[in-house]
């Protein structure tokens, strides 16, 4: 691209990353964040469908563009927005973050008490998002079900899979964790530790953290309606988001449960096989160059230093107890006696 045309770019995403104008009375009610990290689709389009609605319904509307540095193009596309009137600030990412790390860099100047939190794509039809937006009243967290769906049945089937495999491993039964288009509060957001890949399963870890957490159905667009296929490597990355999310929601504070169970399990069949190859060597039977020994003595070390690695990890939370908050109150009543 010729430097002159990079420069002129550069100034009108400038212009835009001013702070958003104020809007009259108590200023913006909902802050609407595109996440813009993969398929982005026209963002004129995008304002036009999902804003729209917010405004026409009442609603002060902010808008947030948080984006990867390779769509930095993409995200000056602002004709919709300037057409609607609505505050929009650009922000470009300085490397490859993800969503999770674009909804941390956008979060900090959203003004509004609510976000309306969605990728550079359509997931669900337009008219279903301001009685999603409404749906917050009654909760803190607010997640889009694309229902009825309009995918294959090879889709149906994977996100059937995957939704079983996090409700028997958290204990959160959700129907759509892969949709992506949440109404959140903004407090919520700045008290959840959010990080790597786990935006994906915000609504897990708000749930866990005593949230109350909403699931409305929203009719799925039919841009959204195809066949998910994904490489290898794709399915053992969510393979290890799960068993992170499983240690995060059953053992943050109990690391040695976790640990000293999976090193327990390790050193008793250790213990076990080199128990049975001890009789046998009483018997008189040799031992000595069968791999079952090696096996036995490797099942008890690798359950030893999994214990270990319990007991260091109960000691950081110990050590560390004092400045964090387990706990999180809902709700508190009574009254005070004056003197």
């Amino acid at each position: 691209m010729p430097t002159r045309s990079l420069d002129r770019l550069r100034s009108e995403l400038e212009v835009t990353a001013r702070p958003a104008v104020p809007l009259p009375g108590a200023g913006p009610a909902i802050a609407v964040v595109f996440l813009g990290s993969e398929r982005p689709e026209p963002l004129a389009s995008l304002i036009r469908d999902y804003v729209g609605p917010l405004t026409s319904a009442g609603h002060a509307v902010e808008c947030i563009v948080a984006v990867e540095p390779w769509l930095r193009g993409w995200a000056a596309d602002l004709g919709a927005a300037a057409e609607a009137g609505v505050p929009i600030r650009v922000l470009v990412g300085a490397y490859s973050m993800g969503e999770t790390g674009l909804l941390r860099m956008a979060l900090p100047y959203c003004h509004a008490p609510a976000l309306l939190i969605m990728s550079a794509y359509h997931r669900v039809e337009s008219d279903a998002i301001p009685a999603l937006v409404d749906a917050l009243r009654d909760a803190d967290l607010v997640a889009a079900r694309r229902w009825p769906r309009k995918d294959s049945w090879i889709s149906r089937l994977q996100g059937r899979l995957f939704h079983g495999l996090v409700a028997r491993l958290t204990g959160s039964r959700f129907h759509d964790l892969g949709c992506g288009v949440r109404v959140v509060r903004r407090s919520l957001l700045q008290e959840l530790p959010l990080y790597g890949d786990y935006y994906r399963f915000l609504p897990v870890l708000a749930a866990r953290d005593g949230f109350v957490v909403r699931e409305k159905d929203c009719s799925q667009h039919p841009g959204d309606a195809r066949t998910r296929v994904y490489r290898p490597g794709t399915y053992l990355r969510r393979a290890l988001d799960l068993l992170g999310l499983f240690f995060l929601v059953r053992f943050t504070q109990r690391p040695l449960r976790f640990f000293g169970l999976v090193g327990s399990l390790l050193a008793l069949g250790g213990a076990i096989v080199l128990a049975v190859m001890g009789f046998q060597r009483i018997g008189g039977q040799g031992i000595a160059d069968r791999p079952l020994l090696l096996v036995g003595v490797l099942l008890l070390v690798l359950g030893v230093q999994a214990i270990a690695l319990g007991l260091v990890g109960e000691i950081i939370v110990h050590l560390h107890a004092t400045r964090q908050r387990h706990y999180r109150l809902a709700d508190s009543a009574g009254a005070h006696r004056s003197e």
